[in-house]
């Protein structure tokens, strides 16, 4: 059974969902806001053994209908990685409040705008295990990278928003910060390759079945090594 918490965070009320019992996993969503697809993630972690956490960026029930609104939504936090950050860690302190969540056992991944956030997370020193971004951003905040947890980053070689030179700043940053990290390329796979709705060859995103299949085994074998579970 999903559970809804709210809490604050400047103003704005925003809503978290929660479901299953175990390690915590706090996923974030990509640019269009907390859709079904990130709570479809959540419900899947729980079957695992964990407790999924898909959480709120933008709002209590702020959706993007289009590529323009989704743009909109997501430019503050991409623009102001400190507010980013702000809001993440306020939501990390209520979630922890609850009793599902052992604060000792946290982890977190994100889709798209999602990994951007789980990277800032790792990247702040939160008190994280594990971090998976899958076809996310991975250009750096304007402060200094000091991740505490396993860092496994899930890339579409053929991914206009995150071109080479962005992939080869982000294995420097990693390796400079001392990170325990991994980067894995799937060849002729764009963006958002594990959303079944994406087919814009145009703005590079398009769904990959087989990449999605990979990177969903992947993420589960990278928790269960982390979490023993």
């Amino acid at each position: 059974m999903v559970k809804y918490i709210e809490y604050q965070h400047n103003g704005t009320t925003l809503e978290a969902a929660l479901i299953g019992k175990g390690p915590a996993i706090f996923i974030f969503h990509a640019w269009r806001g907390r859709d079904d697809f990130v709570l479809e993630k959540a419900k899947w972690l729980a079957t695992l053994g964990y407790t999924g956490i898909a959480l709120d960026m933008y709002g209590k029930g702020v959706l993007g209908h289009s590529v323009e609104e989704n743009g909109k939504l997501m430019e503050p936090f991409v623009k102001d990685r400190s507010f980013l950050l702000s809001r993440m860690e306020t939501a990390v302190a209520e979630l922890q409040k609850h009793p599902a969540v052992d604060a000792s056992r946290m982890g977190a991944m994100g889709f798209c705008f999602g990994g951007l956030c789980a990277l800032d997370l790792a990247r702040s020193g939160a008190n994280l295990q594990g971090v998976v971004s899958v076809h996310g951003l991975l250009n750096p905040p304007d402060y200094p990278s000091k991740p505490k947890a396993k860092i496994l980053a899930l890339h579409g070689h053929d991914d206009p928003m995150v071109p080479p030179d962005q992939v080869l700043a982000f294995e420097k940053e990693m390796s400079e910060a001392g990170a325990d990290w991994q980067l894995h390329v799937y060849g002729n796979t764009m963006h958002a390759f594990t959303v079944p709705t994406a087919n814009d060859p145009k703005l590079g995103t398009v769904y990959n079945p087989d990449a999605e299949r990979d990177a969903l085994r992947t993420i589960e074998l990278f928790f269960k090594d982390i979490y023993q579970l």
